[in-house]
Parts: C-alpha cells; sequence; structure tokens
C-alpha cells in the first residue's frame, strides 16, 4: 500500500489538541504516575514527544530527501524524556510541543512531496533500508502508541480500585 500523506496529517494535525484535551487541568496524580517499573507517566511521554519533534521526525525526513542512503540517520535515543523533577510544568511542555508540531507540519507540507519523494530510501541506523513514507507513517503511529501509553499510565492509577471489573479491563492486565 502506498503512504497517504493526507491520513498520516489528519493523525499528527490532531495530536497536540488530544494531548491537551486529555491532560490540561489534571493533578499530578494523573500526570507524573507511570503504570509500572521502566515505563512513563504522562509528562514524561510528553517530553519525548518534544525531543522527537526536534531531533527526528523532520531531521529525518530532511535526510533522506537531501542524501537518500548515502548518509545515514543520526542515532535518537529512544529513552529520551524530560522529567517532572527537572523539568518545566505539563502546560508548558504542551505548549512547547504544539509550538513543534505547527513548525513541523508547516514544514512537510512545504515540501510538496510527491509519490516518488515517499519512496525515497534512507538509511536507519537499526534497520537500514527505510522509505521517506516508512518514516511518516511511523511518525503518526508514533503519536498514537504515546497517546495510548498516557492512557495506560492514568488507568494504572485506578487498578486496585476497579475491584472485579479489573478482569474486564485489559488495560490493567500487566
Amino acid at each position: 500500500m502506498m503512504h497517504d500523506l493526507s491520513h498520516t496529517l489528519e493523525i499528527l494535525e490532531r495530536t497536540p489538541a488530544v494531548l491537551r484535551s486529555v491532560l490540561v487541568g489534571l493533578s499530578d496524580h494523573w500526570t507524573h504516575a507511570n503504570y509500572g517499573s521502566d515505563t512513563w507517566s504522562a509528562y514524561q511521554i510528553v517530553g519525548h514527544l518534544i525531543v522527537g519533534e526536534r531531533d527526528d521526525w523532520m531531521p529525518r525526513l530532511r535526510r533522506i530527501l537531501q542524501h537518500g542512503e548515502s548518509v545515514p540517520f543520526d542515532p535518537f535515543p529512544h529513552d529520551a524524556a524530560i522529567h517532572p523533577d527537572t523539568g518545566p510544568s505539563l502546560g508548558e511542555l504542551l505548549d512547547e510541543f504544539t509550538r513543534l508540531r505547527e513548525t513541523s507540519l508547516r514544514d512537510l507540507r512545504g515540501l510538496k512531496l510527491t509519490p516518488a519523494d515517499l519512496e525515497r530510501i534512507g538509511t536507519h541506523p537499526a534497520f537500514g533500508r527505510v522509505t521517506a513514507g516508512q518514516l511518516l507513517s511511523t511518525w503518526a503511529v508514533h503519536d498514537l502508541h504515546h497517546i495510548r501509553q498516557i492512557c495506560l499510565a492514568m488507568a494504572w492509577q485506578y487498578r486496585d480500585e476497579v475491584g472485579p471489573w479489573r478482569e474486564y479491563l485489559n488495560t490493567l492486565q500487566r
């Protein structure tokens, strides 16, 4: 299946508003708690999305368009996040993410990518050959993945309070 940029944009455009709708005004109980060891809180996930917005998606797309396979992507630290004890408020993070995403989307639209551009190949440090379309598809799925992760972290805070209904809530199965 060929990548459809308009479908990708439908997700990428909405992510900042979804995050704001879910997170603004909630207490730290909801936004700073994770769902177990080696998991992130909503706050950390928003920080991770900021790091990705700055250092991952558009820089890698530009690398594909400018250099093809000849210059591999810079490695991206997948554990990169901003932590509540060292970072700004969640509201400030959401503002920054929104600004960065708006810039990314403006720049992405400005590239006026063609179907041929989406088939162009770059080099991922772990996966090897990847297409621009795969990168853009991954960007949208990455957003959805982390929205799901935020919901998991929040739901986990009531894992015991739901009592016997936990059996029916696969979100709480870990």
